[in-house]
């Protein structure tokens, strides 16, 4: 038995790049089945049709939730016990969140947080903390929705998909048991240190991640609802957030900077019979515009703006007295 599990351990890594890659040529492949069905000028006539108060509407829901995301690390101003200025956490928050979505976890989330921070004056440790106290907050809120999602019914997989809506129900009941065993952990272990495949996680207080939920739960319904508003509420909220989780999850097993593709052949895969494709892809290259790149662009300014204070706030340390 031993040395089965041995053996296992040691072909894992193997086998789970295969499965990796089998699902991005999937990915690929139904990405390539969907862009010969699209008619393009239909999709450009109803981006250009959505009246203004449709794109206010979405405007504020997107920027209401990059506002969200970036109290996560006011979270982590308390976590990691640090004083900087709750505008210049809010304002590296906002900056590594749009270079997140756009560019991947690697830059946005992790490279450009140790850069800002460190400028800053936090260290290393103090860096991480925050970090895994944002990535925990943001993947403790998908298990709590996506549970009650999935378990709820709100949404039905396709015939020809290996997992049927009842498999999705159970999985749904298996991830609620985890985001509840979660709070448990910080109410009542003893043990505040948890190691998980070599990486530590320092449990925060019950109150402290009841914050998490609330704040993570709110981004990703906001999300739902910029997706909703463009889609003119043509497909009911539930069914639109529980098809954007299983895209995010999607996104994150391809490695696909910002999703893309994968995001739109999720969609329609699920939602197709609901509302016509070319509505969905319009809906959905609008979301892209309002929630990735305008944020992007504004993110790029604001970092420029960073970049030149801590200039400007060395030059001024070295020209000090000794």
């Amino acid at each position: 038995m031993k040395d089965l599990a041995a053996r296992l351990r040691r072909h894992w890594p193997f086998a789970r790049r295969l499965l990796l890659w089998a699902f991005f040529l999937l990915m690929a492949w139904l990405l390539f089945s969907l862009a010969r069905t699209i008619e393009w000028r239909n999709v450009l006539a109803t981006l250009a049709g959505y009246r203004p108060g449709t794109l206010l509407a979405a405007l504020a829901f997107a920027a209401a939730s990059h506002l969200l995301y970036s109290c996560f690390d006011l979270l982590g101003r308390r976590y990691a016990r640090h004083h900087l200025p709750r505008r210049q956490v809010l304002a590296v928050t906002f900056v590594c969140y749009a270079f997140n979505l756009n560019l991947g976890a690697w830059i946005g989330g992790l490279a450009l947080r140790y850069r800002l921070y460190s400028r800053l004056g936090l260290s290393s440790l103090q860096i991480t903390r925050i970090y895994s106290l944002s990535l925990t907050t943001n993947w403790i809120a998908y298990l709590l929705l996506a549970g009650l999602v999935f378990a709820s019914g709100s949404v039905r997989p396709p015939a020809h998909w290996a997992i049927g809506q009842g498999s999705l129900q159970v999985l749904g009941l298996v991830l609620l048991l985890l985001a509840g065993l979660y709070l448990l952990l910080c109410a009542f272990s003893r043990r505040r240190v948890l190691t998980v495949r070599g990486h530590s996680l320092g449990l925060p207080s019950l109150r402290l991640a009841l914050c998490q939920l609330a704040l993570g739960a709110g981004n990703w319904l906001l999300m739902a609802l910029v997706i909703h508003t463009l889609l003119l509420q043509q497909v009911g909220y539930g069914s639109v957030l529980g098809t954007l989780l299983i895209a995010s999850i999607a996104g994150v097993l391809t490695h696909i900077p910002a999703g893309l593709g994968v995001l739109e052949t999720v969609f329609v895969a699920l939602l197709h019979q609901q509302v016509g494709r070319d509505s969905l892809l319009a809906a959905l290259l609008g979301y892209r515009a309002i929630y990735y790149l305008l944020p992007l662009l504004i993110a790029s300014l604001v970092y420029l703006g960073l970049e030149a204070r801590a200039k400007r706030m060395r030059q001024k340390e070295a020209g000090k007295p000794a």
